[in-house]
């Protein structure tokens, strides 16, 4: 009894570690996942503020260039930067939306000046489609489209920075959180391997217990069983010469009283001996039929 509650109890804790370890595992992989989520969403931050300056230095070189040679060629690149940015400002702010105010404050900074740089230039490419050349040098010279790229390489500089820092601790999370789903990987998985190796080490004992009481069990009942078959040769030899006496003092009251007797009487004597000869019968009959042994039938 003893054993079958320790056995069940086992069985239980194995099923409940299993479970918790499933669990772990479970919250491990989602930790994993939100680091990974957020490492690959600085990263994807990082590519748009560099886009972005990319996008002005694409622009202002299209600027110069177009000033220099009034070639519309140049404004192609001024062109495709123009579309580019747009779409990079707007993938940064919705990057920066779980951000801290400071880095949601350098991207509108930086926006007004991108859009400030995008004035400049446009005001000095209409100048000199309308052929006022000199006019449009004279806003250049003023070095306003400098002044703004500067700051807004200010701004980038800032703005990574502080996406590197993010990136940095970002990393640093999710090499804690793989490193610790390992550690937590290796002992849970190790408890299960050693509480398995005790509840297979148990149902062993408990089956070599089981074995040895069965084995004990055979061995009672066929001293049993022993008993039983020399109780029941003794009966049978007793209950055979009882008969054998009723039947031959029947025979022998037929014979030598038969004329004496009443009607009655004679029928009863009769009756006796018939009846013994069927009692000798059934036992016969009983000493044949499996489960009695042969030195019984030899009795009989």
């Amino acid at each position: 009894m003893i054993r079958k509650i320790a056995l069940r109890l086992a069985v239980a804790a194995l099923l409940v570690l299993m479970a918790l370890n499933a669990y772990l595992a479970i919250d491990r992989l989602s930790r994993i996942q939100k680091s990974a989520a957020l490492t690959l969403d600085s990263s994807m931050i990082q590519a748009d503020i560099s886009g972005i300056l990319q996008d002005l230095t694409d622009m202002e070189t299209g600027q110069r260039g177009y000033l220099l040679t009034e070639d519309p060629a140049y404004l192609e690149p001024y062109a495709e930067g123009k579309s580019r940015i747009e779409t990079h400002f707007a993938s940064l702010r919705s990057g920066l939306a779980n951000r801290t105010e400071h880095e949601r404050s350098l991207e509108s900074q930086l926006e007004s000046l991108a859009s400030s740089k995008q004035a400049e230039m446009e005001r000095s490419a209409s100048l000199r489609q309308q052929g006022y050349r000199h006019r449009a040098f004279k806003i250049v010279d003023t070095n306003e489209g400098r002044d703004y790229m500067d700051g807004a390489r200010g701004l980038v500089s800032s703005l990574s920075s502080a996406e590197s820092s993010s990136f940095t601790r970002f990393d640093k999370e999710r090499t804690a959180s793989l490193s610790k789903a390992l550690s937590e990987t290796i002992i849970a998985n190790s408890c299960l391997l050693v509480l398995a190796a005790c509840l297979f080490g148990f149902i062993r004992y408990h089956g070599s217990v089981l074995e040895k009481e069965a084995a004990e069990s055979r061995q009672a009942l066929a001293v049993r069983d022993s008993q039983l078959e020399k109780l029941t040769s003794a009966l049978s030899n007793q209950a055979r010469s009882k008969m054998a006496a009723i039947e031959e003092n029947a025979r022998l009251l037929l014979e030598e009283y038969g004329g004496f007797l009443p009607r009655h009487g004679h029928e009863c004597a009769e009756q006796i001996k018939e009846e013994a000869a069927q009692m000798e019968r059934l036992r016969q009959e009983l000493l044949g039929r499996p489960g009695f042994n042969q030195t019984d039938q030899k009795a009989a």
